[in-house]
């Protein structure tokens, strides 16, 4: 089962992918009406049809119970024999309360018991059934401080949410949503790659220096679209460092530096760089 795009659920144009490639920087983004809870709600919600037709948090979180046990106890055993699907069960909730971070699948057997290779056979696993994807690093010959590791994680903000307890609370303005909010945001993405008029690849970007940028899209031409996603209302200067850093070594290749945030005002931050409520991914349309 796929996910739905936030596109798909409010019937609105979602082309943010080849909007961007296509205008750059200066797409007209339209002010958004949504606030910080609006967005943390939808991210809770995730994109399953099941899961979003439920209203009721209880009626969701039974959904989602049910849908990674038949993964788990059905799906992954059509693909191979597995003799311990607690482990999986356990991996998986693992992956939910750290996604959205660099994929270590040592530490992910030290912390489980489990030995590594019967990790690594696991993740290959849920990515085949579309419980979980790694997003590649990217580098080239000139970031040669790149850091190789994949990030993990869970394809679906809202069951990320419920299987580490989230979407059973009320969300609070200090509750720690920035991984649901990343995880929500990149698999907004994810989706949008399938229906892009021109081939678009998903990476990461981190260096040894702690730079960072949560998704890097790169066209079939090399041209680089750099996003990095804030859980706050507001931006500032310093939410840029990490799409700075990699705007040096790129130059003219990179088209925009966006930091999608929960605020409602599109923002210009100089050259190619720009503050966008995260709506944008939903809203923008080619040439809108």
């Amino acid at each position: 089962m796929s996910p739905l795009s936030q596109g798909e659920i409010d019937q609105r144009p979602d082309g943010f992918i080849d909007a961007v490639f296509q205008d750059g920087a200066d797409v007209r983004v339209p002010p958004s009406d949504l606030r910080r809870d609006d967005y943390v709600q939808r991210a809770l919600r995730g994109g399953y049809p099941e899961a979003v037709r439920r209203s009721d948090p209880g009626r969701r979180g039974r959904f989602f119970e049910s849908y990674i046990s038949d993964v788990i106890n059905r799906d992954v055993r059509q693909l191979t024999e597995i003799e311990r699907t607690g482990d999986m069960r356990r991996l998986v909730n693992l992956i939910a309360a750290s996604t959205s971070t660099l994929a270590n699948p040592s530490n992910m057997a030290s912390r489980l018991q489990v030995p590594a290779t019967t990790i690594k056979r696991y993740l290959d696993l849920l990515d085949l059934v579309f419980i979980t994807r790694r997003v590649p690093a990217w580098s080239s010959n000139n970031a040669t401080r790149a850091v190789a590791a994949p990030k993990l994680l869970l394809n679906d903000s809202g069951l990320a949410a419920y299987l580490t307890g989230m979407s059973l609370k009320r969300a609070r303005p200090t509750a720690p949503v920035g991984p649901i909010l990343e995880t929500f945001v990149l698999g907004e993405l994810t989706r949008q790659l399938t229906f892009a008029s021109s081939p678009v690849r998903l990476y990461h970007y981190r260096d040894r220096d702690q730079y960072e940028v949560d998704a890097v899209l790169e066209s079939a031409s090399g041209e680089i679209v750099a996003c990095e996603v804030q859980a706050a209302e507001t931006v500032r200067p310093e939410d840029f460092r990490g799409i700075e850093r990699l705007a040096r070594q790129l130059g003219d290749q990179l088209v925009a530096g966006i930091v999608l945030y929960a605020g409602q005002s599109p923002l210009s931050f100089g050259d190619r760089l720009r503050a966008w409520p995260i709506s944008a991914l939903w809203t923008l349309s080619p040439g809108g």
